[in-house]
């Protein structure tokens, strides 16, 4: 199994990976969500175990973990995915607003981050105008280089529902020997 990690150097297959642009991993909602799924649930597990309560009680306050907690974790996912979204857009419009009223300013900036990475010369000079000739190309530029924003944004709900997939599957295991009557 790849993760996409492995691929072909030769120019077409280099030319249709790049254009399809940078994935997007959901692996740190995977992680927040399985991690906390496991150690709530097994609190809640060990809690009325250990106050010798019976397996039906476990079971049920379990699943209500499950449920109750793995949404709560989803919609808070879902929440501050959908604000980073926000963060863009706001960005996006302050970098605008500059690049209009301060459009010399923001040139210097695109100049400075270049320069910092080793251009210099005539080179630094086409990068600073082929960079600027295009609004869209220079605000997308200045949220990742200024503001070190990704160039891709994680979608809300699936990074909502990865959470509380990975809540369900690793919160289950705790519980899994109650369920299974073992």
């Amino acid at each position: 199994m790849t993760l996409g990690h492995e691929h072909d150097h030769d120019p077409e297959a280099i030319r249709r990976r790049l254009a399809e642009g940078p994935r997007v991993s959901y692996l740190r909602d995977w992680i927040y969500g399985g991690i906390d799924g496991a150690v709530t649930t097994f609190a809640i597990v060990a809690g009325v175990a250990g106050a010798q309560l019976s397996s039906t009680i476990v079971v049920i306050l379990g699943l209500a973990n499950l449920l109750a907690d793995g949404f709560s974790m989803a919609a808070g996912n879902y929440q501050g995915t959908r604000s980073e979204h926000d963060l863009r857009a706001h960005l996006a419009a302050v970098e605008l607003r500059h690049i209009e009223e301060h459009p010399v300013g923001e040139r210097q900036e695109i100049r400075e981050i270049f320069r910092r990475k080793g251009f210099t010369g005539e080179l630094l000079d086409r990068i600073v105008t082929v960079i600027t000739g295009e609004r869209g190309r220079w605000v997308r530029t200045m949220l990742s280089e200024e503001y070190g924003l990704p160039t891709e944004d994680r979608q809300p709900l699936r990074a909502a529902t990865t959470t509380f997939s990975a809540f369900l599957i690793c919160g289950a295991a705790p519980l899994a020997p109650y369920l299974l009557g073992v």
